[in-house]
């Protein structure tokens, strides 16, 4: 299974435009955002994508009422989903995932640092797809899993502004 992985949106829409039009041509079946939409307007741009979004809040995520209401299973971390037989971790942070968390998971998931990570520790797969707004990098990033791996691709998105 194929699955679009994105982070740190941050409200800039045009990278989330660039994001949901490398997921169309991954096909990927499922999008999971690992918090920082920011406002509730950037999730109405995700919400184009026509299949599952699994996400957490972040910690910049400041209108949780008015999010919640466009994703109503949207919570705080840790969140588990199972896609493609592997059972998932959502967080923001990784220094909030509990190690007994972490031991429950095929896959962790993660954003805040808006750097990327790609690696495999013992069976596990850390995953941060980095930042797709640029903000703080100036590097647009997030990344397609397969969970038949399972591995990741982490993809750069273009700045058109």
């Amino acid at each position: 299974m194929r699955v679009g992985v994105i982070s740190d949106t941050h409200d800039r829409l045009p990278l989330i435009d660039a994001a949901l039009e490398l997921f169309a041509e991954q096909q990927v079946e499922a999008v999971i955002h690992a918090g920082d939409f920011v406002a509730p307007f950037a999730v109405r741009r995700l919400q184009r994508y026509d299949g599952p979004l699994h996400a957490t809040f972040g910690n910049n995520d400041g209108e949780r009422n008015g999010l919640g209401e466009l994703i109503p299973h949207l919570t705080d971390g840790p969140r588990f989903v199972e896609l493609g037989g592997k059972r998932i971790l959502i967080h923001h942070f990784i220094d909030w995932c509990a190690p007994a968390d972490i031991d429950r998971a095929d896959i962790i998931i993660t954003g805040h640092t808006h750097e990327v990570v790609n690696r495999f520790d013992g069976p596990r797969l850390f995953l941060n797809p980095g930042e797709c707004c640029g903000w703080v990098t100036g590097r647009c990033t997030v990344a397609v899993l397969d969970t038949d791996g399972p591995s990741a691709q982490i993809h750069d998105l273009e700045q058109t502004s």
